[in-house]
C-alpha cells in the first residue's frame, strides 16, 4: 500500500493559505481568530490531574472526610470540662423567687461513661470509611477520566479514517456512474455504491456526535471548554497486563462498606451499654449575689453571702427507661443492614471483576483478529496496483479502477474494525487496572 494511503490517522493534515499584505494590525487579529479555532490538546497525563482537581464527587469525599474528623473530635472533647459565664441582672420588688445574680462562671464534663468510649470508636472507624470512600472516589474519577480520553482518542482517529473512506465511496459513486454510461455496469452497482456512500456518510455524523459528547464530558472532568478538545497523540500509555489476585482484595469502596458497618456496630454497642450503667459527670459553679436589690433583708443575720460556689459529680444511672432499649434495637438493625449491604457489595465485586478479567483473553483474541484482517487488506491493495501498473498476468480480466476502490473502502474499513477492538481491550484493561488496585500505579508511571 502506498505512503499516500497508510498515513497514521493521528496525524492532522494543516492546509496552508497565502495571504495579501493587509496591514499589520489586520493581520494580527487574523491571526488571532484562526488560533483561537485550533483544537485544545491535552495530554493524558494533565486531563487526570485535572478532573481529580475539578471533580465535584472528590470535592464532595473530601467534606465527607472533614466531616468525619470533625465527629471524631466532637465526641472526644465530652471529657474536656466546658466554661460557661452568665449574669442575671434585673429589678425585683418583695419576696425573692430567684438568686439575685450578678454573673456567674459554671464548668461541666463527662467523666466516665462506658457507651461514650463506643461512640469514639464508631466516629474513629466513621473517619476510615471516609478516607477510604475519598481514595475510592479519587480511583473512580480517574478511572472514568481514562477511558474518557481512550474513547476521545479513538474517535478522533476514527473520524479520520471515515473521512478517508468517505472520500473513496465518492471517488467510486464517480467511477460507477461513468462505467454505466459507457454500459459497463448497470443502474444497480450505481446504487450499491451510492449506499455505501450514504452509509459511511451516517457513520460519520454518528462520530461526530460520539466526539461532541466525549468533548462534553472530558470538559466537565477537566473543567476545560469543549470546544476543539483533543487528547495528545501517543500520550496515552499502554495499560499492563492485571495481576493476579486473591478474593481478599477489595476495591476501597468495599473495605469502607466493611468499616462503616463496624462503626455502626459500635454505636449499637454504645446504646446497648446506656442501660444498668451509670454515667459520671464533673460539675463547677461560682454565683456572684448582688446587694442593691435588698435581696440580705429576707436573710438570716449573717446568712447571705455575696460569693457562692458548688462543685461535685453528678451520678446517673438509667434503670428503666424504654426508649433506650428501642434505640439500641434500632442501631443493632442499622448496623446489620450495613453489614449485610457490604456483604452484597463485596459479591457483586467479585463477580465483576473475574467477568472483566476474564474477558481481556477474548478481547486480545479479537484485536489481534481486526490486526490480522486489516493486514491481508492492506495486502490485497497492494497487489491489486501492482497488477494496475504492471499488468495482469493471467488470462483473467485485469483490475479496474473501480476495483481499487473497493480495496480501498474495504481496507479503511478493516483498520476501522481494528480501531474498534483496541477501543474495547483498552477500556476492560484500564477497568481490570482499578478492579486489581493497580490504577493508580499506571496513572503515576504515565508521561508528566
Amino acid at each position: 500500500m502506498s505512503g499516500k494511503y497508510r498515513q497514521d490517522s493521528r496525524r492532522v493534515s494543516m492546509k496552508t493559505a497565502r495571504f495579501p499584505l493587509y496591514p499589520l494590525p489586520l493581520l494580527f487579529a487574523c491571526m488571532l481568530l484562526a488560533s483561537a479555532k485550533l483544537e485544545a490538546q491535552l495530554s493524558f497525563a494533565s486531563a487526570i490531574d485535572l478532573a481529580l482537581r475539578n471533580s465535584p464527587r472528590v470535592k464532595m469525599a473530601e467534606a465527607d472526610a472533614a466531616k468525619a474528623t470533625a465527629v471524631l473530635s466532637e465526641s472526644r472533647v465530652v471529657f474536656i470540662p466546658v466554661l460557661n459565664a452568665g449574669s442575671g441582672l434585673g429589678y425585683s420588688y418583695g419576696f425573692p423567687v430567684g438568686q439575685p445574680t450578678l454573673y456567674n462562671v459554671t464548668s461541666q464534663s463527662l467523666v466516665f461513661d462506658l457507651a461514650q468510649k463506643k461512640y469514639i470508636d464508631a466516629a474513629r472507624m466513621g473517619l476510615e470509611a471516609a478516607n477510604l470512600a475519598l481514595a475510592d472516589a479519587r480511583q473512580a474519577v480517574a478511572e472514568d477520566a481514562a477511558r474518557t480520553c481512550v474513547v476521545l482518542d479513538h474517535d478522533v482517529q476514527r473520524l479520520e479514517a471515515l473521512k478517508q473512506e468517505q472520500g473513496f465511496a465518492a471517488h467510486l459513486v464517480e467511477i460507477v456512474r461513468l462505467r454505466m454510461d459507457a454500459g459497463q455496469d448497470n443502474r444497480m452497482e450505481l446504487t450499491k455504491s451510492r449506499l455505501a456512500l450514504a452509509q459511511i456518510t451516517l457513520a460519520r455524523l454518528h462520530e461526530d456526535t460520539d466526539i461532541a459528547f466525549q468533548r462534553t464530558h472530558l470538559a466537565n472532568l477537566t473543567g476545560l471548554p469543549s470546544e476543539g478538545l483533543s487528547i495528545v497523540p501517543g500520550s496515552i500509555p499502554l495499560p499492563p497486563s492485571p495481576k493476579t489476585v486473591s478474593d481478599s482484595e477489595y476495591v476501597p469502596a468495599i473495605h469502607a462498606a466493611y468499616v462503616n458497618a463496624r462503626s455502626k456496630f459500635q454505636v449499637a454497642f454504645g446504646d446497648a451499654r446506656k442501660l444498668y450503667r451509670p454515667r459520671v459527670g464533673f460539675n463547677f459553679q461560682y454565683d456572684r449575689y448582688a446587694t442593691f436589690n435588698n435581696y440580705q433583708d429576707y436573710y438570716k443575720p449573717g446568712s447571705f453571702r455575696t460569693d457562692n460556689f458548688t462543685v461535685g459529680t453528678v451520678v446517673d444511672l438509667p434503670i428503666f427507661q424504654l426508649q433506650l432499649r428501642a434505640k439500641a434495637k434500632e442501631s443493632l438493625a442499622d448496623a446489620l443492614h450495613a453489614q449485610s449491604d457490604a456483604d452484597r457489595l463485596k459479591l457483586d465485586f467479585l463477580e465483576g471483576r473475574v467477568k472483566t478479567i476474564n474477558s481481556l483473553a477474548e478481547l486480545t483474541a479479537r484485536s489481534e483478529i481486526a490486526a490480522l484482517e486489516r493486514e491481508i487488506a492492506e495486502q490485497q491493495l497492494q497487489a491489486l496496483r501492482i497488477q494496475l501498473n504492471e499488468g495482469s498476468g493471467n488470462s483473467g480480466a485485469p483490475p479496474s479502477p473501480k476495483d481499487e476502490q473497493n480495496a480501498l473502502i474495504q481496507e479503511r474499513q478493516k483498520y476501522l474494525d481494528l480501531l474498534d477492538a483496541d477501543r474495547q481491550l483498552r477500556e476492560a484493561q484500564i477497568s481490570a487496572l482499578r478492579l486489581t488496585g493497580q490504577l493508580e500505579e499506571w496513572l503515576k508511571n504515565a508521561d508528566r
